[in-house]
């Protein structure tokens, strides 16, 4: 195994057998790692893997500590090497048995909320690692089930980063399937933003604007570093989760699709996202691309700026519908004045909380191919790039509540709706057709060239 070398020279080049491999195999302990599987490890093996320097091959007498060091040296070699293959085997998504759930969840004990898609519980691991587990709703098709379960294994399962929620695990099971992932104690942006009883005790300004650029880094992420380009299709602030020092982690990749890097768009067969955040284009039967996330989140940045849902139908008509409002006060130049009076903003907060607005009237943009890309974003929210003056991105809804109204008069003749539609819906385009899609299109194309 060893080659043998000049006498003068001590140098050892050592060939891994295959009896040193089975040796490795045959060697070994039982460790619990962090999702509370046992796991196999293998022990140091010191004399036989290797031929030990003698007095034999190096022609004189090898000193008994510096045996000892040698055989120091491989034991921290090994197990360093052991450590590191066992990490490695952790950051990929683990299969559990519903009996781990079970016990993991303490028989689904503590319930942190539920949705369409099922329900979510609290969970920790045998070595004290808190998590969430969701438990995909059997009630729903199971189709629909399969689509979610594929789409966040194939997406969050295969990519780390420090603004993704990471996923442990999941089970699937005739009777179980659910999802495993980090446990986030600050909950989800939109109760931080909405909930009225946290408003006044809520996060300052600041740390407002690092989620910004967190989530943005998040995004920048899927859309332009991983192996495939990940679409989210449904970014909003209930699906941005925060940690205990409230960093930002995009979560519920339910919706998400892989796109290869030769493909500049995707198909889409129904509607994705949910109304008020959607782009456009995804409620169309068009070619779509990663812009969608962008323009989802340029609208989640103008609730984040005020603090408030982007549709309200309990304000007055001028107030209802707050990316609208906020246009109508950057183009009379009152901007500073609207920004002045928003709550708990300091001095120093007032030109973040501005940059923030022209970056969301960017994103927001009609036009996918008129939006930044989030690296783009990133750069701008940390500083790095002016951000220049937007276009009106609402040139095809109009500003006028005659206008609106006549917008929602022609998307029910063309739908057949019959229903009333207010004029925060109508802009909103929740009721949008393809029909409408194309012809405000060409107008957008027409005034931006004209």
């Amino acid at each position: 195994m060893c080659e043998n070398t000049p006498r003068n020279d001590l140098s050892l080049t050592v060939h891994h057998t295959q009896d040193s491999l089975q040796t490795l195999n045959t060697n070994q302990a039982k460790k619990v790692d962090d999702h509370g599987h046992v796991v196999d490890i293998t022990l140091p093996v010191v004399l036989h893997m290797f031929d030990v320097v003698t007095e034999d091959n190096l022609g004189g007498r090898v000193d008994h500590h510096e045996k000892q060091r040698s055989q120091k040296e491989v034991h921290v070699g090994v197990s360093a090497i052991e450590r590191f293959l066992v990490d490695m085997g952790n950051e990929k998504p683990v299969r559990f048995t519903s009996s781990e759930l079970q016990d993991f969840t303490w028989n689904y004990k503590v319930k942190l909320g539920a949705g369409g898609f099922g329900v979510v519980y609290k969970g920790v691991f045998p070595s004290g690692v808190e998590v969430a587990v969701k438990v995909l709703n059997d009630s729903t098709t199971s189709e629909r089930i399969k689509e979610q379960f594929m789409a966040e294994v194939s997406t969050i399962g295969r990519t780390y980063h420090k603004n993704l929620v990471r996923l442990y695990g999941f089970c699937f099971e005739s009777a179980t399937k659910a999802l495993v992932y980090e446990y986030m104690k600050n909950g989800s942006l939109d109760r931080i933003l909405f909930d009225k009883k946290l408003q006044n005790s809520s996060i300052k300004w600041e740390k407002l604007y690092d989620i910004a650029i967190g989530t943005a880094k998040g995004l920048a992420y899927l859309h332009e570093d991983c192996q495939k380009r990940i679409i989210h299709y449904d970014i909003k602030p209930g699906n941005i989760l925060l940690d205990s020092k409230f960093n930002p982690k995009v979560a519920d990749f339910g919706l998400a699709k892989l796109c290869n890097w030769d493909s500049s768009h995707v198909t889409m067969t129904g509607g994705r996202g949910t109304p008020g955040y959607a782009a456009p284009e995804l409620w169309m039967p068009f070619p779509i691309t990663y812009k969608c996330d962008v323009y989802s989140y340029g609208m989640m940045l103008f609730e984040i700026v005020g603090r408030r849902r982007n549709l309200d139908l309990s304000l007055p008509e001028s107030r209802q519908w707050f990316p609208r409002q906020v246009w109508e006060k950057f183009e009379m130049e009152e901007l500073d004045e609207m920004i002045n009076g928003f709550d708990g903003i300091e001095k120093t907060d007032r030109e973040k909380v501005r940059t923030m607005i022209l970056v969301a009237f960017w994103c927001v943009q009609y036009l996918p191919d008129a939006r930044p890309s989030m690296s783009s974003v990133v750069k701008i929210l940390q500083g790095g790039s002016e951000v220049k003056v937007p276009p009106n991105p609402f040139l095809h809804l109009g500003f006028s509540s005659a206008a609106l109204a006549l917008r929602a008069d022609a998307n029910r003749e063309e739908t057949g709706v019959t229903a009333n539609i207010t004029s925060a819906e109508a802009i909103t385009g929740i009721m949008s057709t393809p029909t409408g899609y194309k012809k405000n299109t060409a107008i957008v194309r027409e005034r931006a060239t004209s």
